[in-house]
């Protein structure tokens, strides 16, 4: 499957991958939570200083347009990890993201249960973040909203594959995931430059978000949301950043 928006506007900057070991201990809640991140180690001081920080509120959009973003995702051999605050799954080389004139390589896909992009101030079920770099290092990421429906039979893959507690990566024998399973079939975005949403909350990341939801299972939710818990970072102010939101 190829997914196709139109969009004209791209921008980036180098970052650190989310993802990334961390020194410092950091997590959603109590002394090492969100509101205490900036503190925590100089390394983290974007979390609190910065002003093009990530989640935000969609409903937010300042402006509309027609915005430019193709996908290119191949199935592949499914690798599965916990880093202690997420599940994640990484791709082989060959799926790819272009965003206006900037094309960019998937490597992985995490989750935020409950989600931490909102609509309004409410939020989704989950979210699932796929992130992508270029050649240089500019992260571009694609956020999809998940709502409870039907089971996602990619997603299900990943559940039973994922470690209960932290994990490096593992390869898993025989098990092909396909990340356009966990795509909707419009893939209209919301558009913004923000940050990684964890510690250090670099800035420069390329933000898309789906405005069209895909499902998951009560049952799916349940196993994901017990492995990984409440790990969504609070709302961020927008500080009169452009946020385009699809045209139709």
């Amino acid at each position: 499957m190829k997914n196709f928006v139109k969009f004209g506007v791209a921008a980036a900057a180098t970052v650190s991958l989310a993802g990334t070991a961390l020194a410092t201990d950091w997590s959603y809640e109590g002394a090492t939570g969100p509101e205490n991140w900036g503190s925590l180690d100089p390394a983290f001081e974007k979390c609190s200083s910065g002003l093009m920080q990530s989640p935000i509120d969609l409903a937010e959009a300042n402006a509309r347009a027609d915005v430019s973003v193709f996908t290119d995702y191949q199935p592949g051999p499914l690798t599965i990890l916990n880093n202690g605050h997420t599940v994640e799954a990484r791709f082989a080389e060959g799926s790819k993201l272009t965003s206006g004139t900037m094309q960019f390589n998937l490597l992985q896909v995490h989750f935020h249960t409950p989600s931490e992009e909102v609509m309004h101030g409410q939020q989704y079920p989950m979210v699932a973040h796929f992130v992508h770099a270029d050649a240089t290092g500019k992260l571009a990421v694609l956020g999809v909203l998940f709502e409870i429906g039907d089971a996602n039979a990619e997603l299900a893959k990943i559940i039973e594959a994922a470690p209960a507690t932290k994990a490096d990566p593992r390869a898993v024998s025989d098990v092909t995931l396909d990340p356009n399973g966990m795509l909707p079939d419009d893939l209209d975005v919301f558009r913004f430059q923000g940050s990684l949403t964890t510690p250090p909350c670099s800035e420069g990341v390329n933000w898309h978000v789906a405005k069209d939801t895909v499902t998951m299972s009560e049952d799916q939710l349940r196993s994901l949301g017990g492995i990984m818990g409440n790990n969504a970072r609070p709302v961020q102010d927008l500080n009169g950043r452009l946020l385009v939101a699809p045209a139709g």
